[in-house]
């Protein structure tokens, strides 16, 4: 009888240790955390996107910034200026016109210190012959003036190419300008009482005028000539 119970109590522990060391069932699912393949961090490696409009932001600020960093690093190319038929008139009619202008200028001061050192009557051909290259020379930097000016601030104003030249040529031009009215006012003329009491001082102011006035425009001439090449 005490075998009968023994037994029968260790077939009851048996069965209660093997019920203990089955797995309990699941009875809920747990939704795993789930990776997006295509997210990329490309700022910090320790934090990922959690979605693909973050790699979308990260991929175009990148972008961006790369796009502005060669944009900078690129050489600048020189824009093409296209010129209008009058422009080009003005031009070669500037260009040619100004071949004379040294001539010029070396007959005049040749005419004038003859005339400053001996003192021609007032009837005398040196005096017309003086006055006439004194009116072309007026007349030579009238026309330059316009197709100059005209020009340069008017179409040739965007053009970089030679800009500071152009500029410093046009403005030493414009000063020879006023420097050759100047000097045709203040001409000596002894015709009358009144001016030939100041016919010597009139006489040299004109020359010094004159003088100063053509080495302006010879520099301004010399200036483009070399340096517009």
């Amino acid at each position: 009888m005490r075998s009968i119970v023994a037994s029968a109590g260790a077939m009851l522990l048996t069965a209660v240790t093997v019920s203990a060391a089955e797995p309990q069932p699941i009875t809920e699912l747990v939704q795993a955390p789930t990776k997006n393949i295509w997210s990329v961090c490309w700022v910090d490696p320790c934090r990922q996107p959690h979605s693909l409009d973050d790699v979308r932001l990260n991929l175009s600020a990148d972008s961006i910034a790369s796009a502005e960093a060669n944009a900078d690093q690129t050489p600048r190319r020189p824009v093409a200026i296209e010129y209008s038929d009058g422009y080009q008139l003005r031009r070669k009619i500037h260009k040619y016109a100004s071949f004379v202008t040294l001539p010029l200028f070396a007959t005049e001061f040749a005419l004038g210190q003859s005339m400053y050192n001996n003192t021609p009557a007032d009837n005398s051909s040196k005096r017309t012959v003086h006055a006439v290259v004194g009116a072309g020379i007026i007349g030579l930097f009238g026309v330059n003036t316009v197709t100059g000016a005209w020009n340069l601030f008017g179409e040739g104003r965007k053009d970089p190419n030679h800009r500071t030249l152009r500029l410093v040529h046009g403005l030493l031009m414009m000063a020879a300008d006023v420097g050759f009215v100047a000097t045709t006012m203040a001409g000596p003329n002894s015709s009358s009482p009144r001016h030939a009491l100041t016919y010597e001082t009139d006489k040299v102011t004109h020359r010094n005028l004159a003088v100063t006035s053509i080495g302006i425009g010879t520099a301004g001439y010399l200036l483009m000539l070399f340096g517009n090449r």
